[in-house]
């Protein structure tokens, strides 16, 4: 793997005596796709929450060589880390321009002075454009969100964790709900955000998205990496194709 950018070494989340991840150690490099699978149950949002500050553990976590220790979540985000959720949490009153804006501004009280004087700038248009452009959006920027397809929604939660140009991006099931036709457009557009400069590590059950995109991927059961490696290597893994399959499967050619 080259250089990471994002890295974990021993990440381990408890909720009381239930261990959700154990001695987690995980790595993503500049410019690369990297997966994050398991059976349900298995801690993989658990890692992202904690990864993203939004769930306590021990461990070491780092973003471009700085430590994360107990940072706040927006003051990871401030530094270069971005997520996406489950549940597609848009404001429904506003157009899709409007959604990637209010996620890539960083309110300040000089920001908000400058709003209560010049309320219609638009110094933020360059990055939302940008983010819109990565995922296809543009075209559609004065749509109201419960005008788009369930994909475009999903698409449009990724613009909105890049609108603020994050280090990595931490997408949590982005292709649940999607059809096949969907999933692949958002394969290719995750393909643009590396090539943009932006890493992602990608939780999602659709194996074909994580196998076709993912430059390594991470397997997780029970908490634990059970098997890591390119995904030609991961997808006959035995130990994979118990942990998805059951112990009487044959590993698949």
């Amino acid at each position: 793997m080259t250089a990471p950018v994002l890295s974990t070494r021993d990440l381990t989340v408890r909720y009381g005596g239930v261990v959700a991840n154990d001695q987690v150690c995980v790595r993503v490099g500049q410019g690369q796709i990297v997966g994050l699978i398991g059976p349900n149950g298995a801690g993989k949002t658990s890692f992202i929450d904690a990864v993203s500050g939004f769930t306590g553990c021990t461990g070491e976590i780092e973003l471009d060589g700085t430590p994360l220790g107990s940072l706040a979540a927006h003051r990871r985000a401030r530094l270069g880390l971005a997520r996406t959720w489950q549940s597609i949490e848009l404001f429904r009153d506003l157009s899709v321009y409007e959604n990637a804006l209010v996620a890539g501004r960083r309110f300040s009280a000089r920001r908000l002075l400058a709003d209560l004087v010049r309320p219609m700038r638009q110094d933020d248009d360059a990055q939302i454009w940008a983010a819109l452009d990565l995922v296809g959006l543009r075209d559609l920027a004065a749509r109201r969100t419960g005008e788009l397809s369930l994909g475009q929604r999903k698409l449009l939660g990724v613009a909105r964790a890049l609108a603020a140009r994050p280090k990595v991006l931490l997408l949590d099931e982005p292709a649940a709900g999607l059809d096949v036709d969907e999933s692949k457009e958002l394969g290719d557009r995750l393909r643009d955000v590396v090539a943009d400069g932006i890493s992602v590590l990608l939780v999602d059950h659709d194996m074909g998205l994580v196998l076709e995109v993912c430059d390594y991927v991470y397997v997780l059961e029970f908490g634990k990496v059970i098997a890591q490696g390119e995904p030609a290597t991961v997808r006959t893994d035995p130990a994979v194709v118990a942990a998805y399959l059951g112990t009487g499967a044959e590993v698949a050619t």
